[in-house]
This record gives C-alpha cells, sequence and structure tokens, in this order.
C-alpha cells in the first residue's frame, strides 16, 4: 500500500489546491492514500504587515520545507509564485500540474455598474509587482494595501473600509480553484499590460531530492508544456535575484500565428511609482529554450537599466 503525507498551508485555497492534487495522484492507481498535514507558516501568521517588510517569497514555505527535510512529510502541494527563485539543498520542484489561468482579475464593488480602472480609482492590492503596473498605467491611482484569504479580501471591498475601495486585484487562477470565479462583479485584466507573477496559476509539487519513489509518483501528474513555462519564469527570477520586493512580472505562454503555435515569453521590470517600466517580449520554436529565454530576457533588461530600476526598489523598501 502506498501512503503519502502531503504538507500544505491552512487556508482553504491551499487545502483546496493539496487536495485537488492529491485526488489526481489518486486517480493514477499508483497511490492508495494521501493524507493533509496542516503546517502554520509565518506568512499565514502575521498578515497586517505588506510582505515586502517581513521577509518576501518565503514567508510562505519556509516551514513546509523544514518539514520536507525533517522527513516529517513526504512532499508539499504550493503557489509556484510564493517560491523564492532558489530552494533549500536536498529539496527539489518535482512536478507541475497543467496551468491554470494565469491572468489577475479586477473584483469591482457590487454597487458599481459599468465600473472603469481610471486614475481616479481607489484600489486594493498588497502586491507591489500589482502596484507598480497599475500606477503606470493609471498615475494618481489610490491603492490601498490589503492582505489576507480570497474570503477576506472580497470582504474588506465590499465592507466598511477608509477609504472605500472601488476594486481589488487577485489572481483569477485562486477565484477559480475556489469556484468563486461566477457571481461577482469581475474585469480579467489584460496580461500584456498587467504581467502576471512568476509562475501564476502553476502548483509547484516539491518533495526530497532523493526521494526516488516519490519522484516518480509525482511526475504522473506532471504537464510538460506548464514546466516549460515555470522553467522559463524561474530562470528569470533567478537572474533579477527576485523577491517580494521587487516588482518584477513575467509570464510565458502559447503564441498563436493563424494554425502555427511557439511559445513566447513577456517579462517587466517596474519602478515602484510606476513611472520607470521596462519590458521584454521573446518569441521561441523549442520549449527547451524557455531557460536560456528567461536568462536572456533577464540580461537584457538588467543592462536596459533594470538594474538601476531594481537597486532603487530595494533601496526603496529597506529605507
Amino acid at each position: 500500500m502506498t501512503r503519502l503525507i502531503l504538507g500544505t498551508r491552512g487556508s482553504l485555497l491551499a487545502r483546496t489546491q493539496s487536495q485537488w492534487v492529491a485526488d489526481r495522484l489518486l486517480e493514477t492507481g499508483k497511490v492508495d492514500e494521501v493524507e493533509l498535514k496542516i503546517i502554520s507558516t509565518k506568512g499565514d501568521r502575521i498578515q497586517d504587515v505588506a510582505l515586502s517588510k517581513i521577509g518576501g517569497k518565503g514567508l510562505f514555505v519556509k516551514e513546509i520545507e523544514q518539514a520536507l527535510l525533517d522527513g516529517d512529510i513526504d512532499f508539499a502541494v504550493h503557489s509556484l509564485k510564493d517560491m523564492p527563485s532558489e530552494l533549500p539543498p536536498g529539496l527539489i520542484l518535482a512536478s507541475y500540474p497543467e496551468r491554470e489561468d494565469p491572468r489577475d482579475v479586477l473584483i469591482v464593488r457590487s454597487d458599481l455598474e459599468n465600473f472603469e480602472l481610471s486614475s481616479d480609482s481607489v484600489v486594493g492590492t498588497g502586491s507591489l509587482r500589482r502596484c507598480a503596473q497599475l500606477r503606470s498605467m493609471f498615475p494618481g491611482i489610490t491603492l490601498v494595501p490589503i492582505r489576507g484569504n480570497v474570503d477576506t479580501r472580497l470582504a474588506k471591498l465590499e465592507g466598511p473600509h477608509d477609504p472605500p475601495m472601488d476594486a481589488i486585484v487577485l489572481a483569477l487562477s485562486g477565484l477559480k480553484r475556489l469556484g468563486k470565479d461566477t457571481g461577482l462583479n469581475m474585469q480579467p485584466l489584460d496580461p500584456e499590460k498587467m504581467v502576471p507573477a512568476v509562475g501564476q496559476g502553476i502548483l509547484a509539487i516539491e518533495c526530497r531530492e532523493d526521494d526516488t519513489e516519490t519522484r516518480e509518483l509525482l511526475s504522473l501528474i506532471n504537464d510538460e508544456e506548464t514546466s516549460h513555462m515555470a522553467a522559463a519564469e524561474r530562470a528569470f527570477l533567478f537572474e533579477v535575484e527576485g523577491s517580494c520586493q521587487i516588482p518584477i512580472g513575467a509570464h510565458a505562454f502559447i503564441h498563436k500565428d493563424g494554425e502555427a503555435e511557439s511559445y513566447a515569453f513577456r517579462a517587466v521590470i517596474s519602478s515602484l511609482d510606476g513611472q520607470e517600466r521596462i519590458e521584454e517580449v521573446s518569441v521561441y520554436a523549442a520549449a527547451e529554450s524557455g531557460v536560456e529565454v528567461g536568462v536572456e530576457s533577464a540580461t537584457a533588461m538588467l543592462s536596459r537599466g533594470g538594474r538601476a530600476i531594481l537597486d532603487q526598489c530595494l533601496r526603496d523598501a529597506q529605507a
């Protein structure tokens, strides 16, 4: 009997995503039981401070990765956008199931009909990337820092708040996985203008590098196309030394030209105020070129002024 212990954060979204992965493994017929083990992370416990002020991406994975290293769990399910660019020695991202919709989505307050985003809007988001790109598109926009799970943020949008918010920005993938993508006043944002976070919409399944049996089982639910996209985006993240303290976006996707399909990669580096924005778009034929494209895009953008922008962002974040 093959029984695995899956480590997950305790939020409804994390548990839903982890159960979805567990169900996919059970469907292979190679796994008999998957037990979910809830692990509290620092990012879950601290809800009233911006992520950029308390340590960045590792806040949602450190305790789970320690449980992996200690042998308390066999594997873990993460949102890839929460993962640092480097993993602890001994751990590996072994599988990426098929990607969900990577776009950001604007959730508009229910009493606002025919709402259009503008420089006069008041929008809630706790993401530096989203703030920078919104400021670039709509100079003068009022941005309200909010954190918490999906339901908490939706409640803040509809409830009393100073200032009252017109809308909030969330990841569409999370809403879809929770079955909350209907019945809301939603406006998906064009990924050409609002470039998603690295790995947005992708689930990353992590295990110990030397656990060959678990790695083989996890490979059964790996999606090759998603793996190539993840590799390209994470290569870019690694090259720019990305964290929650710098506003970058990267999105690998399928580019269609008539009947022909190829891979494409779009990335953006923005200043915190959105006034400086460097963008790079590449089209490439072979999925295996994804890592190379991610590295080349990062190198080109850093040399075109991206490094100066990011250095200033880090100085501002630490001030």
